[in-house]
């Protein structure tokens, strides 16, 4: 997945006009901490994890990004994902950098102790390079807020209290109302900028989604409200659709009764990954990356596609999909909801002031549009695809960033500038 990110990188640095020495600043991490994990297992014996953090720029910012529990967690991994908050947070303009770790475990094999024994010995082994104006983790794939108060108090037995030492945490434990829903809302107000461009609304559109976990969940019963048909969505059990339009608040039940969407019986089982190629104006995934690749791009049948997820689509899918007169919304803006409202719950928490949920979800749109709105007025000016207005825009606003801090304009190209 760094390859991909560093190559829509490049395609935006080439349209800067970026030198290669400017091109490597942009992309070095600043930090990369491995830490070696052990701990207790139930059974008496050991259990045996590395964790990672990756710090990527902190030019706007302090850092932010999530924790990922995931077999597959790696440098390379956190990397990539690290790269993708630092242009994500730059794109809706919020005062952050980009970071991202996690730790190679698998949750669903672990009991609530030992997670919870893993979780700390992480924390105990990072603190000194996280905290609320350093580096600000927050949930990821396999991450809740449970696990966001675990490092809450971890980190307070060591600094005192410190709520914005991490973001997504319980309302209870100092978390922001509307948190849970953000990325889902997020997702639905560019989708609603893009189609206002053409004169459509939600009530036009129907809607595949690949993923029903908590984004794509959210995402389903948002757009759902709206007006927008829901014909298919898909998790790791298989999928269901329904041309007519799936009964979404009752998929919701079935889910939290069941666990899977698999056995709906208001719908047609499909296999998971054909909700990928349905019949929908529209597209969300809203799972792991590369699940669109030139293999099945060009089978997709959604005009729009807004990603949840990160990294859902390889180069090559890109590429063949805006060929065909695609509308790619990227992840470093679709799917930044997320880390807006995280922004939001960090800025309560230094003021230790909560904000009504009211206030959140007008911020937050507000948020959304204006970005959408910058990213589409500079693919229009400059002819390119959205993708790459983002990271120019993104680009942009780092670029900028780090010259103002060591005085280097005049090493800047005046692209970057204009």
């Amino acid at each position: 997945m760094l390859n991909t990110v560093n190559q829509f990188f490049n395609r935006a640095a080439d349209h800067l006009e970026l030198n290669e020495q400017l091109r490597e600043i942009l992309l070095t991490p600043n930090r990369v901490v491995k830490v070696d994990i052990v701990t207790d297992s139930d059974a008496g014996g050991l259990h045996h994890h590395q964790g990672y953090r990756v710090q990527h720029n902190a030019a706007r910012g302090p850092m932010k990004g999530g924790l990922r529990y995931h077999p597959s967690m790696d440098e390379e991994h956190a990397a990539s994902l690290a790269s993708l908050m630092t242009w994500k947070t730059a794109v809706v303009d919020v005062p952050y950098g980009g970071a991202k770790g996690g730790i190679n475990c698998d949750p669903a094999k672990l009991s609530e102790a030992e997670l919870y024994r893993i979780t700390t010995t992480f924390v105990e082994l990072i603190k000194e390079i996280i905290g609320p104006t350093i580096d600000i983790p927050a949930p990821d794939v396999n991450t809740n807020p449970k696990i966001m108060g675990w490092i809450m108090d971890t980190y307070s037995k060591f600094y005192g209290f410190s709520p914005g030492v991490v973001t997504g945490k319980p309302v209870d434990l100092f978390g922001s109302l509307g948190r849970d829903e953000a990325t889902g809302r997020g997702v639905m107000s560019v989708l609603e900028e893009c189609l206002k461009a053409d004169g459509r609304t939600l009530d036009d559109v129907t809607v595949a989604i690949q993923g029903f976990g908590n984004v794509g969940s959210h995402a389903a019963r948002l757009l759902a409200d709206r007006g927008a048909r829901i014909v298919a969505v898909s998790d790791i059990s298989g999928g269901v659709s329904n041309e007519a339009g799936l009964d979404v608040p009752a998929l919701l039940v079935w889910v939290k009764e069941h666990g899977v969407v698999r056995g709906f019986p208001e719908a047609d089982p499909i296999e998971g990954d054909a909700v990928l190629t349905s019949k929908a104006d529209v597209l969300i995934p809203a799972a792991l990356e590369e699940a669109i690749t030139e293999a099945n791009a060009h089978a997709v049948q959604a005009h729009i596609i807004v990603e949840a997820a990160n990294g859902p689509l390889t180069t090559g899918a890109h590429d063949i999909l805006i060929n065909r007169g695609v509308t790619v919304i990227p992840d470093i803006l679709a799917n930044a909801g997320g880390v807006t409202v995280s922004y939001f719950e960090w800025s309560q928490n230094t003021q230790h002031y909560r904000w009504e949920e009211a206030r959140v979800v007008e911020e937050l749109q507000k948020v959304m549009r204006k970005a959408y709105d910058s990213v589409a007025e500079l693919a229009a000016r400059d002819g390119i695809d959205h993708r790459r207005a983002a990271y120019v825009l993104a680009i942009k606003r780092v670029a900028r960033a780090s010259a103002s801090r060591r005085s280097i304009s005049q090493h800047l190209p005046p692209r970057l500038l204009d």
